[in-house]
């Protein structure tokens, strides 16, 4: 796996894996509205805006996740549908703590998105419990119910296991 910072070119096919993990993993726990409110459209601005904070993993070429960083949150994390249940996921999460600034991290989960929050307990981020968070969205922001994740994250990329990310 090789992780790189996202480019121009990059934006659409980020856009439509957002898109689609979104609903993926949201469509069925968040109102009816935000749903609505999470077409193509937004998600490509939504990518557009935050290409800066954006890495992408790709493997033999093809982009398989992306992961966006902002300040001391991992703001965004998604693999591509064919590519779950691969073990991209975990080099990806690996890839992002390295990209983190120390020593703690957080990032958000939906309420109810129990399959994220399996994932991020199994990498070692700890729930600190329910909260409500803003996001942001085409028609201004929007209060959706999260689960606060943080985690400590005490050395940087060298200090990454062999076998992990090196050799990919």
């Amino acid at each position: 796996m090789q992780i790189r910072t996202a480019k121009e070119e990059d934006v659409q096919l980020l856009a439509r894996m957002w898109h689609l993990g979104w609903h993926q993993a949201h469509a069925g726990i968040v109102d009816a509205d935000l749903v609505r409110l999470r077409d193509p459209a937004e998600f490509a601005a939504r990518t557009a805006a935050h290409l800066g904070q954006t890495s992408v993993a790709s493997v033999d070429g093809e982009i398989v996740g992306f992961f966006m960083v902002q300040d001391d949150e991992l703001y965004q994390f998604y693999v591509d549908a064919a590519h779950q249940g691969r073990g991209v996921a975990g080099d990806l999460m690996l890839a992002a703590e390295a990209a983190l600034p120390r020593p703690r991290a957080w990032l958000a989960c939906t309420v109810g998105n129990t399959r994220a929050a399996a994932f991020y307990d199994k990498c070692g981020w700890e729930n600190m419990g329910a909260e409500p968070c803003l996001v942001e969205t085409s028609a201004g922001e929007r209060v959706v119910e999260v689960w606060r994740f943080e985690k400590d994250l005490p050395g940087r990329e060298d200090d990454i296991p062999a076998g992990s990310l090196r050799g990919r």
